[in-house]
């Protein structure tokens, strides 16, 4: 950070955000080059790059647009080193074509799992513990059959129309229904 030394909180706050976003951002970096080892490289740099900008990031903002940000910029200089190469891999254009599908993509992702968590508290109980054992246990139809007290088939079934309704319900979510 340029200025005054960063606070405790503001430190605490960088890392926590950078923990939370970090498997993200470096599968941003490396989806934009072609080699892992110029990943690396970006993603440090990146990294640093928003340690000294964090003092302008505004606490509670969309951190991912802004690391995002910082990162397009980051490949996109990579890639303007790369053309004085003889063999330039890929196009400034392109870089921003598919920076901008991925930010497209994320936010799209993002609202369909927020929609995800809320169809799934509004299922009752008996449901919403069929697929957690199905999804989040990694049970597998038999064994949930076991612990319902009912058969593969009527599990298998019920599983079925609870996909449906959460999906059903997804939809009706996301387009403000």
């Amino acid at each position: 950070m340029s200025g005054p030394e960063p606070t405790t909180e503001q430190t605490e706050a960088y890392l926590r955000l950078l923990s939370e976003h970090e498997r993200w951002l470096a599968g941003y970096v490396f989806s934009l080059v072609p080699h892992a080892a110029d990943g690396e490289d970006i993603l440090q740099e990146v990294k640093l790059t928003m340690w000294r900008q964090f003092g302008r990031f505004e606490l509670g903002s969309n951190f991912k647009a802004w690391a995002r940000t910082i990162a397009t910029h980051a490949v996109l200089n990579y890639r303007r080193a790369v053309k004085k190469r003889s063999h330039p891999e890929l196009e400034d254009a392109f870089i921003e074509a598919v920076a901008a599908e991925t930010t497209h993509q994320a936010d799209h992702l993002e609202d369909r799992g927020e929609a995800l968590q809320y169809c799934l508290a509004k299922l009752p109980d008996n449901q919403r513990r069929v697929i957690s054992w199905r999804y989040f246990d990694d049970c597998g139809v038999d064994e949930i059959a076991q612990k319902a007290g009912r058969s593969a088939e009527a599990v298998y079934q019920m599983l079925s129309r609870i996909r449906t309704a959460l999906n059903e319900c997804i939809e009706r979510r996301l387009a403000g229904i």
